[in-house]
């Protein structure tokens, strides 16, 4: 084997190692973690904000051409959100600005992802898929009010 060629994969192994590396860190101490993916149960008909305890709520989200269901939903801060997530038509992203949720509402699953709001404000709902004519429209917005 050449110098050149021992250097080059030498390199790419140290390069494979770094992105592994990179993967394990941004999972553990970044609590970046991938969307749970839900295909068993019958999806639900309409999106709702369901309160489980004082500071336990669950929401039941709707993705369709062009709004999100429901548009806006008020908790309070230090509240643990379980988000459910549902297309009622094609392809559409969710993503809460401000947070590290990002998930795709997909026609046939549900997407369930965890979020604790430990600071009050205005968190952004934006759908980041091309869905159409009026995707510019699609938004929404969590209100994390002071407990």
């Amino acid at each position: 084997m050449d110098k050149s060629e021992a250097l080059a994969l030498g390199l790419s192994a140290v390069l494979l190692l770094v992105f592994f590396v990179a993967i394990i860190y941004a999972s553990t101490a970044r609590g970046i973690d991938v969307p749970t993916c839900i295909t068993d149960p019958d999806p639900f008909q309409r999106g709702q904000l369901i309160e489980h305890a004082e500071d336990r709520y669950e929401v039941q989200m709707i993705a369709q051409m062009w709004s999100f269901q429901p548009r806006r939903i008020e908790i309070p801060a230090g509240s643990q959100l379980d988000i459910y997530l549902r297309a009622a038509d094609i392809l559409h992203g969710f993503k809460i600005e401000g947070t590290n949720i990002n998930m795709m509402a997909v026609p046939g699953s549900i997407n369930y992802m965890q979020l604790t709001f430990d600071e009050p404000g205005t968190y952004p709902l934006i759908c980041h898929e091309y869905c159409g004519v009026g995707h510019h429209n699609m938004r929404g917005e969590i209100v994390v009010t002071e407990s």
